[in-house]
């Protein structure tokens, strides 16, 4: 089964803690304090392999978390940071934030990385809290909790030119007379349940990608068939080449059709250059047609070929008519990865808001929120910071005036503490 859609969840690592130590060692008169930092926690980076072509291992493995940052130890010795966790990728995937939609990156260089969730950072150590006024602090901080965050992967598959048409038109047939790829071959339609990829080699010196979109039907953009699904892969290509089945009914009414579907899902695709290949001249039907389609399309401007997938004839012509149009089209661009996922929206740091319900009363704020995650709650020095930060952004006074009563329940972040003068 060919994957092109997965859902992941992705966490960075915790920061270490800082450690509140002091240095007692003979002939060492004043240590003094010597706790070490806490440990950067690791982040979860997304990397292309370029020997990847499907999404396949995300149906087996949904959750991936990077290593935790070590705890600071005394002597002033720094936690060792915890490791990166690397998720490969195959080129030409899409990378979306699940709840909003946000794009956040478009990868297709092979090695290209993103990280998508960073660590946390460590917590400092007592021995960066001495000054001149507290000479033996005791106190340190929790290291920041990692980022995580459920990602939509989206693969379109990077090719040159993308075959298109309606049901057993013989794209098939054709990818596999040209290409060294060997997709499933019937006499009925929807044989091809995937999108193929097949390497065309022109003269032993030039190549191009090659990818069979599976039939597309009347009502594909809006799910009907199995075109819906396949449509994003045709996305990437530069150039399209429009198979017509010449034992058909009517290729004229097909083309049309087709196109219209292109332009519903996205008038881009409608927009991009293309090549009609009208097939299956080795029937009578489709000699007797093939004036009639050649007229009428290159009167609207098209450039159309014959050829039979069947015997091969005119198969070379067009390659070789593909390859001198896509040497005449604009090089394709990249579209580059962002550097920084945005997780918050950015708010000013001093910024927090009070609510009250049955459970209590809520203050939130993004510096407000960091600070108190970091406290440690274990040591009385860290509370009396803490009072203090809760002063001099005035969230005591706003909580005294809203009301705020002694024995009341007050909760920042996901820390949980008791109102007390």
């Amino acid at each position: 089964m060919f994957y092109d859609q997965a859902k992941i969840y992705v966490r960075s690592g915790d920061g270490g803690d800082g450690c509140v130590a002091f240095r007692r060692e003979k002939y060492v008169p004043h240590g003094g304090p010597s706790g070490g930092d806490g440990g950067k926690g690791g982040d979860v980076v997304l990397v292309v392999n370029p020997h990847l072509n499907t999404l396949y291992r995300f149906s087996r493995k949904r959750h991936f978390k990077a290593e935790q940052g070590a705890h600071g130890r005394n002597k002033n010795q720094t936690g060792a940071e915890g490791a990166d966790l690397e998720v490969e990728i195959p080129p030409g995937t899409v990378v979306r934030d699940a709840d909003s939609g946000e794009l956040l990156a478009d990868l297709t260089e092979p090695e290209q990385r993103f990280v998508v969730v960073r660590g946390g950072q460590g917590g400092r150590g007592n021995a960066r809290f001495a000054s001149s006024t507290n000479q033996a602090p005791r106190m340190a901080e929790r290291g920041a909790l990692g980022e995580e965050r459920w990602l939509m992967l989206e693969l379109k598959l990077l090719a040159d030119v993308g075959l298109v048409g309606l049901p057993n038109a013989g794209k098939s047939t054709l990818l596999a007379v040209v290409s060294a790829a060997r997709p499933k071959i019937a006499a009925y339609p929807f044989t091809t349940l995937q999108p193929n990829l097949g390497v065309v080699v022109l003269d032993d010196y030039a190549s191009m990608v090659w990818a069979d979109i599976p039939g597309l039907i009347e009502g594909a953009s809006q799910g009907i068939g199995l075109g819906h699904e396949f449509l994003r892969h045709v996305e990437r290509t530069r150039l399209l080449v429009h198979l017509l089945d010449g034992s058909g009914q009517d290729p004229l009414e097909a083309f049309d059709t087709i196109n219209a579907e292109l332009a519903a899902f996205d008038e881009v695709l409608a927009a991009k250059p293309q090549i009609v290949a009208f097939n299956k001249m080795d029937t009578p039907d489709a000699q007797a047609l093939w004036p009639l389609v050649r007229d009428a399309l290159t009167a609207r401007g098209y450039k159309v070929m014959s050829l039979s997938g069947l015997t091969r004839q005119g198969t070379r012509e067009l390659v070789y008519q593909v390859a001198q149009h896509l040497a005449e089209l604009p090089a394709p661009e990249d579209t580059p990865a962002k550097e920084t996922p945005v997780l918050r929206p950015d708010l000013d740091e001093g910024h927090f808001t009070i609510r009250r319900d049955e459970a209590g009363w809520h203050v939130q704020g993004e510096r407000i929120e960091r600070i108190a995650g970091r406290t440690r709650w274990d040591l009385y020095e860290a509370l009396g910071r803490f009072q203090r930060v809760l002063e001099r952004m005035g969230i005591s006074q706003a909580l005294e005036e809203a009301g705020v009563q002694v024995g009341d329940t007050v909760f920042i972040g996901e820390t949980e503490l008791e109102w007390n003068e």
